[in-house]
């Protein structure tokens, strides 16, 4: 008897066993109660942060069809800064030789369009009645004592440019750099040391020097006649002021860097405005 007596407890303990083991199992969900598990905190921040790329901004060009005349400005810096020519430009703005401009001044950037004229109506004519008056007494007249005629002596102020084709040469010497900028395309960027001399490629006036013009630093310009002007750009230190009359091969200035920090002068010719290659006037050899 005990000994049946201990089969029957062993087997009610193994059956409590079994019980208390079940209840530790997690139910089993059906697909369709299965809910999204939504984004951690780490995931939101990290979507957060992502913020749009902002699109350059375009160039705005000018759209006004008119510049204001700022500090340095000359009616040639203007012109050579939209690619006219300076002739053209004075037209359009009536500005006649000199070219004087001032501050705060609107310079035309397109010609002036000329309305047709319309025929006007000839206003209807009466005929009035013209009553002649009486001639007054006429009073006697004193002598008129004639004055001594004054002559002015005519002073020539404008300066004269010289006569002839240019006669061209290279303003500096150094080695042409080949570049993609937008100035560089125009002309020729010769590479050179700091403080070098960089002379008047052929005789004229110089009508700008200064540093108004984006992107040319330091700048002159030289007009060679009615033609042709020349220009230097991102000088270091200019030798010449607006109105001299210089020489060909004469010093106008010293080399400086440009935008990248390169020791160069960058060097144009311009026909009636517009750029051209200057390898085509320099003399092959250089001095």
């Amino acid at each position: 008897m005990s000994h049946q007596y201990n089969i029957v407890i062993c087997l009610l303990t193994l059956i409590l066993l079994q019980a208390c083991a079940g209840r530790g199992v997690a139910p089993v969900a059906n697909r369709g109660e299965v809910k999204e598990v939504p984004a951690t905190t780490t995931q939101r921040s990290s979507k957060s942060q992502l913020k749009p790329v902002k699109k350059p901004k375009k160039v705005v060009q000018n759209k006004t069809g008119y510049h204001i005349v700022g500090e340095g400005d000359t009616l040639y810096s203007i012109a050579w800064r939209y690619n006219f020519d300076y002739k053209e430009v004075a037209g359009w703005n009536q500005v006649k030789a000199p070219y004087t401009i001032y501050p705060g001044q609107l310079i035309r950037l397109k010609p002036v369009l000329k309305k047709k004229a319309v025929p006007l109506k000839k206003p209807e004519t009466t005929v009035k009645k013209v009553i002649p008056k009486q001639p007054l007494p006429k009073k006697a007249s004193k002598p008129v004592q004639k004055k001594p005629k004054v002559v002015a002596k005519k002073v020539n102020t404008k300066k004269t440019l010289p006569k002839g084709p240019v006669k061209w040469s290279w303003p500096t010497s150094g080695k042409i750099a080949k570049t993609n900028s937008p100035t560089s395309k125009k002309g020729l960027d010769i590479l050179g040391r700091a403080g070098q001399q960089v002379k008047a490629a052929g005789a004229g006036e110089v009508v700008y020097s200064g540093g108004g013009l984006l992107g040319y630093g330091k700048l002159i310009i030289i007009k060679h006649n009615e033609t042709y002007l020349s220009a230097y750009a991102y000088n270091n230190k200019l030798l010449v002021k607006e109105g001299d009359i210089v020489k060909a091969g004469e010093a106008i200035s010293e080399m400086g860097q440009d935008h990248t920090g390169r020791t160069v002068l960058h060097f144009e010719i311009r026909k009636d405005g517009k750029p051209i290659n200057p390898t085509k006037y320099l003399p092959k050899k250089r001095a």
